[in-house]
C-alpha cells in the first residue's frame, strides 16, 4: 500500500511540475516514479501522507484563485514570517510542505531552517 502510494505521489508531483499529459511524458513520469528510492513508513506516516495529498488537491483551486486575484487587484503589502514545521515530518513530507507553500502565487518559502522553521514570504493587500 505504501509503495503504491509513494508511486502515485511521485507521479502526481511529476505531472504538476511538467503540466504535460502526453504519452511520452507519462512514460517518463512512470520511469522516474519507479526509480525513486523507497522508504518504510508507519501507519502514522501514511495518515500524514494522505493528509498532504488532500492538501495538494485543495491547493490547486486556491492557486488559480490567487493568480486571478493578483491580476485583478494588485497586492502592495509584503511580509516575511517564520512558520514552524509540523512535528514528526520526514524529509519527503517537509519537501511537500515547501512545495505546497510555494505552489500558491502569494507565498514562497525563502529558506528552510534545520531547527524546524520555514521562512515564508507573503504578498497581500493593505488592510483599510
Amino acid at each position: 500500500m505504501i509503495g503504491s502510494l509513494n508511486f502515485v505521489l511521485c507521479l502526481t508531483i511529476w505531472f504538476l511540475l511538467t503540466a504535460n499529459l502526453s504519452v511520452e511524458n507519462i512514460i517518463i513520469g512512470v520511469c522516474v516514479a519507479l526509480l525513486m528510492p523507497r522508504s518504510h513508513a508507519t501507519p502514522g506516516m501514511l495518515r500524514d501522507w494522505l493528509r498532504v495529498l488532500w492538501e495538494i488537491i485543495v491547493a490547486i483551486p486556491q492557486a488559480y484563485w490567487e493568480a486571478i486575484e493578483l491580476m485583478l487587484r494588485p497586492h502592495t503589502q509584503e511580509d516575511i514570517t517564520m512558520e514552524r514545521v509540523k512535528p514528526r515530518r520526514s524529509p519527503g513530507l517537509i519537501f511537500l510542505d515547501i512545495f505546497l507553500i510555494t505552489f500558491t502565487p502569494k507565498t514562497i518559502v525563502l529558506k528552510y531552517h534545520k531547527e524546524g522553521w520555514y521562512e515564508v514570504h507573503r504578498v497581500g493587500r493593505r488592510k483599510a
